[in-house]
């Protein structure tokens, strides 16, 4: 078809035809095609994930046209097996539709570090060094001794452990530790004619120590029967808790003293 430009009135009108299509191809380009193809100005506020497991993180994100990423897995002490303990990026920003969240995840398995030596360090020295590696502590049983607050004990699932022994990380260690009142003073316990082992026993029951053995021979007791003892019990004679009792027993024991707390 044919257009008339035969008067100056038809020239501007053609012209403006022609700028005006212009100007909506540009604007068509930049607000319908771009957005279209590219969701641009369409975003979505990133959601909080800690806690959340990797089970409920998968169609959480789904649901909301987001992916996410594995960036790193780790043991912490106190937080569920798989479970996020932190993301990227953070809850809160806009970020576009399909875009990846970065987690990082708590292991499955805790790994094993090794017993510290808590014993004769101060409860407080005990607890830092328990948080450094990891380890909870448990309960704290107090047991009279005159070095207060001094640990005398470390136990892993009610039993003693050593130093060095591998644990898993995360678990609790129960202590005992001194009173600072093991000057009180007691009457001496008797323990002549027991056994050793029994005489042991008594002692540990009154938070006392085993000192030297003396062997002694004689025919008329049964070997290992205690005939004599260092404080002798009765005539009013006191000790304190900690103390050394000497043990002589007829035949050959062992000679070393008890350690403490054995």
């Amino acid at each position: 078809m044919k257009i008339s430009t035969n008067s100056r009135t038809d020239l501007i009108v053609h012209i403006s035809l022609v700028v005006a299509l212009v100007v909506a191809l540009f604007l068509g380009f930049f607000f319908l095609y771009l957005p279209f193809t590219t969701n641009h100005g369409q975003s979505i506020t990133v959601p909080d994930l800690k806690g959340m497991s990797l089970e409920q993180i998968e169609d959480y994100l789904d649901d909301r046209n987001l992916r996410y990423e594995i960036a790193d897995c780790t043991f912490v002490v106190g937080e569920k097996p798989l479970s996020v303990i932190r993301q990227s990026p953070k809850s809160g920003m806009r970020v576009k539709e399909g875009r990846k969240i970065y987690v990082y995840i708590t292991s499955m398995n805790a790994p094993n570090v090794k017993m510290p030596q808590l014993v004769d360090r101060t409860k407080r020295s005990a607890e830092a060094e328990l948080a450094r590696l990891g380890l909870r502590l448990g309960t704290i049983k107090y047991v009279p001794d005159l070095a207060q607050n001094s640990v005398m004990e470390q136990f892993f699932n009610g039993q003693k452990i050593l130093p060095g022994t591998l644990i898993p990380q995360g678990s609790k260690i129960d202590l005992e530790v001194g009173d600072g009142i093991g000057n009180t003073e007691f009457d001496v316990p008797d323990v002549v004619g027991k056994t050793l082992d029994e005489a042991e026993f008594v002692l540990r029951g009154s938070n006392l120590k085993r000192g030297l053995i003396m062997p002694v021979d004689d025919p008329s007791k049964a070997p290992g029967t205690i005939v004599r003892q260092n404080p002798e019990a009765g005539a009013g004679n006191k000790i304190r808790v900690g103390d050394v009792v000497d043990l002589w027993v007829v035949g050959q024991p062992d000679t070393q003293p008890q350690q403490q707390n054995e």
